[in-house]
């Protein structure tokens, strides 16, 4: 049984913070749909870094040196995976034509949707630790896969027409063409109608899936800790939205991000593999993963290319996807 400092007060009282931080964000600061601005995605970056370097040192306070930096470099792993998420939040917002003021909300219930299937992915991966323990070395080898696909030049290709979730969605479930406003569900002549919004949610949702797979060993390579893994991806992801706004329209700047996400990426995977027999220390970790990110983001600054890779262009838009609805959808009750 892995040790944790997750006693069970500590996992319902993180839960219910969460949970309220999530009901004041969507509830009270951002109740009426706006476009997000630069300096309000700024301020909001800047208070959700704030709130986990605050939990950060909480962890340093009371349970010592090694479990602080264990959360920390978990931390920055999830956070600089999370980059790779905008790229293809891009591509969704973009296919979709979704309007800048409702991206907000797709994301928030992104996000929230996400927390959970990272629970489950997280206690699946701890339990799957602890009864085969050789599946540390499966997860490994998987991260240096992954890692050298992301080096290669390899794309997370986002293909809306063909994902299994969207046609089913399609199938079952009736759908206006329009977009009404915020909202994800309307009621037409007394039917329910899901909006274009919800597709979109979906998309978003099992885009994370995705990302889940690689970040989730990524963070079990740092620590066995359940509760530093689920808090570190927690925070990861409670900040993505505003990192999102903060950087959408210059992702083009980050050319070289890729391959420094791709060589952390090689790094835990080799460190997992290492980890039985020539164990990396933890503050190691958390210096080699800072360099290798600084230093792609710094050469990407110094790098006068401004090329965007085939399929990243944020400004080229594909035709919204066929909407099976009926004849009466397109009528106002």
């Amino acid at each position: 049984m892995f040790s944790s400092i997750g006693t069970p007060l500590l996992w319902v009282g993180f839960t219910v913070f969460v949970l309220i931080m999530l009901a004041l964000d969507l509830g009270v600061f951002h109740r009426s749909a706006h476009q997000i601005g630069h300096r309000e995605a700024v301020i909001w970056s800047l208070f959700w870094i704030g709130l986990a370097l605050t939990f950060n040192a909480g962890i340093l306070h009371w349970f010592g040196r090694q479990h602080g930096l264990e959360f920390l470099t978990g931390y920055l792993i999830e956070k600089a995976l999370s980059v790779d998420n905008i790229f293809v939040f891009l591509l969704i917002f973009s296919y979709f034509a979704v309007p800048a003021e409702y991206q907000h909300r797709v994301l928030f219930w992104g996000i929230l949707g996400a927390l959970v299937m990272r629970a489950i992915f997280i206690l699946l991966g701890t339990v799957l630790l602890e009864t085969f323990h050789w599946v540390i070395f499966l997860f490994g080898g998987f991260l240096i896969y992954a890692g050298a696909q992301m080096l290669r030049g390899k794309e997370v290709e986002v293909h809306p027409e063909h994902n299994p979730a969207v046609r089913l969605f399609q199938k079952y479930i009736p759908a206006t063409s329009q977009y009404h406003g915020a909202r994800l569900l309307i009621r037409q002549n007394g039917r329910t109608y899901a909006t274009p919004l919800f597709l979109v949610l979906v998309v978003v949702e099992a885009t994370d899936l995705v990302f889940a797979v690689d970040s989730i060993p990524a963070i079990f390579a740092v620590t066995r800790d359940p509760f530093i893994v689920y808090t570190s991806n927690i925070f990861a992801i409670l900040g993505l939205r505003s990192l999102y706004f903060l950087l959408a329209a210059s992702m083009r700047k980050f050319q070289y991000l890729k391959a420094g996400l791709g060589a952390v990426l090689l790094f835990v995977g080799v460190k997992m593999l290492l980890s039985e027999y020539y164990p990396i220390p933890i503050g190691i970790s958390l210096a080699v993963i800072a360099i290798i990110l600084g230093m792609s983001v710094l050469v990407s600054f110094l790098s006068n290319e401004t090329t965007v890779p085939p399929g990243e262009n944020p400004e080229q838009s594909a035709p919204p996807l066929p909407q099976q609805e009926s004849s009466s959808s397109s009528k106002h009750s």
